[in-house]
């Protein structure tokens, strides 16, 4: 652990039971494709007010910070991250109230899982984020990537976005100025998203279940299951599709180490037994490099690479399929 025993007192004196402080947690245990080295300390605080505490002690102490939503599209390298990770597995908050007959304002926190936020929604007749049907993982990672699937995007409902800077300070972004584009957005990277404003309208509940249920059916018949991942590796190029590009490469059931191209959806690479994020990473750039080589194209990551390949923690191994 890079940080003094002295520096983890701090964190836990300052926020006491506002959070959940872990020192040398295996990130394994947080990310979808169960891989990553540990953290220095491990922080989930429980309040935006503890969020705005951790963040000024860390910048006044220049810790490094980083931010782990629910970790499904996330792939943490094997030497784990210095500093302090901090986690938005406690900030649950989630409010709905009704602006208009037309309009219904939803403030939800980061940690809220996007299928939570989806069946409260669907539960009270309102649309606008069946495409949740097809995102796992939490609104504050769905907010700062912009995730969706072909029935629509977080960009078409949020109003505005509140982050955390590194200083502490608390900051109100509207939808504009979030610069969303596809799978990504302009929310600075050293900013900590801790809530957004969605506004929904309310619609006709069956035909949103039905537009939910299809979009379930189509995933699960064309997606991994079983098997630990991170779900899309790989951004698709304007016009095309990473996955069938892939599989044209030659390269579905393609493996290094543990890591492997899924036989079943090219674009998913999975834990298939025991994989390190080095074998992940090595399967990356054989992808990429093939299918430059075969289509002349650059496939970009769609998946956020954290932590260091250093300083890995002895003795630590990747929770996957055995």
């Amino acid at each position: 652990m890079a940080l003094p025993h002295a520096t983890v007192q701090a964190l836990v004196e300052l926020l006491g039971s506002e959070a959940e402080v872990r020192p040398n947690e295996p990130l394994s245990r947080h990310t979808t494709l169960r891989i990553g080295g540990c953290a220095d300390v491990w922080v989930a605080p429980r309040s935006i007010a503890a969020v705005q505490r951790l963040r000024a002690f860390l910048f006044r102490e220049g810790i490094a910070c980083a931010m782990l939503g629910a970790g499904s599209n996330l792939l943490v390298r094997d030497g784990g991250v210095r500093g302090v990770v901090l986690s938005s597995d406690h900030l649950r908050g989630l409010h709905i109230e009704a602006v208009s007959d037309e309009v219904t304002r939803v403030v939800v926190e980061a940690g809220v899982s996007t299928g939570k936020l989806l069946s409260e929604a669907l539960r009270r007749g309102l649309t606008g984020v069946e495409f949740l049907g097809g995102v796992p993982g939490s609104v504050g990672g769905g907010l700062m990537m912009n995730a969706g699937t072909y029935l629509g995007e977080f960009k078409d409902t949020t109003q505005e976005v509140g982050t955390v800077g590194p200083d502490g300070a608390l900051r109100t972004r509207s939808a504009a100025a979030c610069g969303f584009v596809y799978r990504g957005s302009d929310i600075p990277r050293d900013e900590v998203i801790v809530w957004g404003v969605l506004l929904l309208r309310p619609g006709d509940r069956q035909a949103s279940e039905e537009a939910v249920r299809a979009l379930r059916e189509r995933r699960k018949a064309r997606e991994p299951h079983g098997v630990a991942n991170a779900g899309s590796f790989f951004k698709n190029p304007p016009g095309d599709f990473a996955g069938r590009l892939i599989e044209a490469a030659g390269l579905k059931g393609e493996r290094i180490g543990g890591a492997e191209v899924s036989a079943v959806h090219a674009n998913w690479i999975v834990n298939a037994s025991r994989a390190k994020a080095c074998d992940v990473l090595a399967l990356i750039e054989r992808v990429r490099a093939r299918v430059a080589e075969v289509h002349g194209i650059a496939l970009d990551l769609e998946v956020r690479l954290l932590g260091s390949d250093e300083d890995a923690q002895p003795g630590v191994r990747s929770v996957g399929t055995p």
